[in-house]
C-alpha cells in the first residue's frame, strides 16, 4: 500500500489523501490493525469494528517547466525532420545546410575564446564585415 507520494524536481503531485484511521495499540488483540478488502472498500479492524479507510487518487504530472521543455524538444524534432525531408527532396539545400553547420561550429569555437578571455570579446570584429 502506498501511504503517500511526494514530487521532486519536475514532478508535481496534487490531490490525494495520506490520512489513515488511528488504531490504538493493543497487543492482547492480534486482529487489531488487520486490513481487508470488502467489496471496493479497504477496511481496518480497530479491535471492535471494521473502519473504512479513506480512498483518494493522487495526480502525478510534470511541472510546467518540464512540459515546456518537452514541447520545445518536440518542436525542434519536427523542424529537423522537415529540414531533412526538404534536403532529401532538394539536393541544392544540402550545401546551404552544411554551411549552417560550419557557421554553428565556428560560432561555438569563437564563443570558447570569448568565454576564456573577456578582453577578446570586446575587441573582436566579425568576419566579412557582418554587424
Amino acid at each position: 500500500m502506498i501511504k503517500g507520494l511526494m514530487g521532486t524536481q519536475g514532478v508535481v503531485v496534487s490531490a490525494g489523501n495520506t490520512s489513515v484511521p488511528y488504531v490504538n495499540q493493543n497487543n492482547s488483540n492480534p486482529m487489531q490493525g488487520v486490513i481487508r478488502i470488502c467489496g471496493s472498500d479497504m477496511q481496518v479492524f480497530d479491535g471492535n469494528n471494521w473502519i473504512n479507510m479513506a480512498t483518494s487518487y493522487a495526480t502525478v504530472s510534470l511541472d510546467q517547466d518540464s512540459q515546456d521543455l518537452l514541447q520545445w524538444a518536440r518542436t525542434q524534432r519536427q523542424l529537423e525532420r522537415n529540414r531533412a525531408v526538404l534536403i532529401e527532396n532538394n539536393p541544392a539545400l544540402e550545401k546551404a545546410y552544411k554551411a549552417i553547420l560550419r557557421a554553428e561550429q565556428n560560432f561555438d569555437i569563437l564563443t570558447k575564446f570569448v568565454e576564456s578571455d573577456p578582453m577578446i570579446g570586446s575587441s573582436m570584429t566579425t568576419p566579412y564585415g557582418a554587424p
